[in-house]
């Protein structure tokens, strides 16, 4: 990710068209309101192939909107988002293709088994037999719910549900994933091994991961970070690097000084 820090009175630092080649997903100048309610304003960002990025926002930030935007289910009002190449409002099958998603709410039906719920999904996206009872095998173990596949949904603790939508989206394969406040309701432990998991994703698949949440202890060092907060974005980058332009401890430190007083 391009380090761009938009904290107030700094200048906004935009991507060249060159840059966006090297780039898996690219946001330009979105926009979104909801009657006389901006929502999100000329939002610009990049998110580089294999990587983990957290959208850190609190709630009415505009995350929720953004992921809206992102799948597909709002059209951008203004701006544009591209993935891998496919721009979401001319080419959404294509964009869509690429991309798994896990909402903030849950989708499972939690009458069915492990592998009911995975071979429903998998029929949806097109796959069948032998190949679709493959993917779903090695999906199932990617989220570590190997061996679970005839139990009920319902039996499932929160975390373990979680993994099971992780794994439901991983069975067509995506190279990039997006999810909404994936942890809302879990644990510390159970947030921990979920945050765990999906770094591991990036890390041994190469796959593409955007992790809106409004909880700072869910950020690596390491990771990218998007700070979004009444519909503008504050900060982009690496959080290390960000921590040291900035002069900051942690980001929980950084977060409040780059929303101080910005409006809601």
């Amino acid at each position: 990710m391009r380090l761009c820090c938009l904290a107030r009175g700094m200048r906004v630092n935009r991507p060249s068209r060159e840059s966006k080649l090297d780039q898996a997903i690219v946001i330009e100048d979105l926009g979104y309101a909801y009657g006389i309610q901006a929502a999100l304003q000329n939002v610009s960002l990049e998110l580089t192939a294999g990587r983990f990025t957290a959208l850190l926002g609190p709630n009415g930030a505009g995350k929720s909107t953004l992921v809206a935007l992102m799948t597909g289910l709002y059209v951008p009002q203004s701006g544009r988002i591209e993935i891998f190449g496919h721009d979401i409002a001319r080419d959404p099958l294509s964009a869509l293709a690429t991309t798994g998603v896990v909402f903030q709410q849950q989708t499972l039906d939690l009458d069915l088994t492990v592998r009911q719920n995975m071979t429903y999904y998998a029929a949806l996206q097109g796959l069948a037999g032998q190949q679709a009872q493959q993917q779903i095998s090695a999906a199932l173990a990617r989220m570590g719910l190997a061996g679970r596949e005839r139990e009920k949904a319902r039996s499932l603790n929160g975390g373990h549900r979680r993994r099971l939508e992780i794994a439901r989206v991983l069975i067509h394969e995506p190279r990039f994933l997006l999810l909404d406040e994936p942890t809302a309701g879990l644990d510390l432990t159970a947030r921990s091994e979920l945050v765990a998991h999906v770094h591991g994703l990036c890390d041994d698949a190469g796959v593409t991961t955007l992790w809106a949440t409004h909880l700072v202890e869910e950020i690596a060092p390491d990771d990218d970070v998007a700070i979004l907060h009444g519909g503008r974005l504050r900060a982009t980058g690496k959080l290390a690097s960000l921590l040291s332009n900035a002069g900051q401890p942690d980001v929980a430190a950084l977060f409040a000084d780059l929303t101080k007083g910005a409006a809601a």
